[in-house]
């Protein structure tokens, strides 16, 4: 990655904005609300924290990617539900309550299983002696950089809830501004690299996409799941935060290596594509449909 104390810079202060954000939106009744939907949740957890990484390490050697590629993805994999996953959930008639209820649990145990997945991809696809794994005080730098900014927004919203509900749009449009001005400039440095890398690794996002919405909806209908929450943990564990992997694979404080942050990039595209084409297929499958009297 080329030298830039832009991204320095405002890297860490787009993550901590984001992190903000979603803290604003939060209470520690979301966290209770685990209790309300005990399998579903259970079902969705399995499913974003053993099943989809196995199949990400799958499609990394049938795809035979690079180890900055590899590791790339299996950041994306480890990363949790996108906050567009409530939006999508709710055009699909998903229960947009269990939405947020994983959202909130997935991003709090992405904060010890981020470290641990990446880790593991570095140790498994650069070997133990050629790169430095997340240590300690790059694990405790994850826990500043994301749970700080999230504690303080659940803190502002409990002291001062009238602030953060005014504060809550602002700085979900501050957050988007900064994400898009951060990838803008990260796409035009690394260009060539992009234009490299997408051909073999778009394929293996896609797949990776597609697996991510059938495991996530068809699982949970397999085990018993009924259809709205079904179709919640379908985009919830479909849509994964690629914002936050490509933040985390960028900053020079935590991966700092534009090549690992290509396949959230290229994912974002196609997540956002592919789960409008999803969610209006749910729609119609599920559509009550008209009866005439006769």
């Amino acid at each position: 990655m080329q030298d830039s104390s832009a991204l320095a810079i405002f890297l860490p202060l787009a993550l901590g904005v984001i992190m903000l954000g979603l803290g604003l939106s939060l209470t520690v009744a979301d966290f209770r609300n685990v209790l309300k939907h005990p399998k579903a949740v259970l079902v969705a957890l399995l499913c974003q924290i053993v099943i989809l990484p196995i199949a990400c390490l799958g499609l990394i050697y049938a795809f035979g990617l690079s180890p900055a590629l590899a590791v790339g993805m299996m950041l994306l994999a480890a990363s949790p539900g996108g906050t567009s996953a409530n939006l999508y959930s709710h055009l699909a008639g998903g229960d947009v309550a269990l939405n947020i209820t994983l959202t909130a649990i997935n991003s709090a145990l992405a904060l010890f299983t981020l470290p641990l997945i990446v880790n593991f991809s570095l140790i498994q696809f650069f070997g133990e002696g050629k790169v430095i794994p997340l240590q300690f005080s790059k694990v405790m730098q994850v826990f500043v950089i994301v749970l700080g900014p999230v504690l303080i927004g659940m803190w502002l919203r409990r002291r001062f809830p009238d602030l953060a509900a005014r504060l809550e749009k602002p700085v979900k449009i501050l957050s988007a501004v900064f994400l898009f001005a951060v990838v803008l400039v990260a796409l035009i440095q690394e260009w060539d690299t992009l234009v490299t890398w997408a051909p073999v690794v778009g394929l293996a996002t896609l797949a990776f996409n597609l697996i991510s919405l059938a495991v996530g909806y068809f699982g949970p209908r397999l085990a018993g799941i009924d259809r709205r929450q079904a179709t919640a943990i379908g985009m919830e564990i479909g849509i994964h935060n690629g914002t936050l992997a490509i933040a985390i694979a960028l900053s020079p404080v935590l991966l700092n290596n534009a090549t690992m942050a290509i396949p959230a990039a290229i994912y974002g595209l196609i997540a956002f594509i592919t789960a409008a084409i999803f969610g209006a297929w749910l729609k119609r499958k599920h559509a009550v449909p008209v009866t005439t009297a006769g």
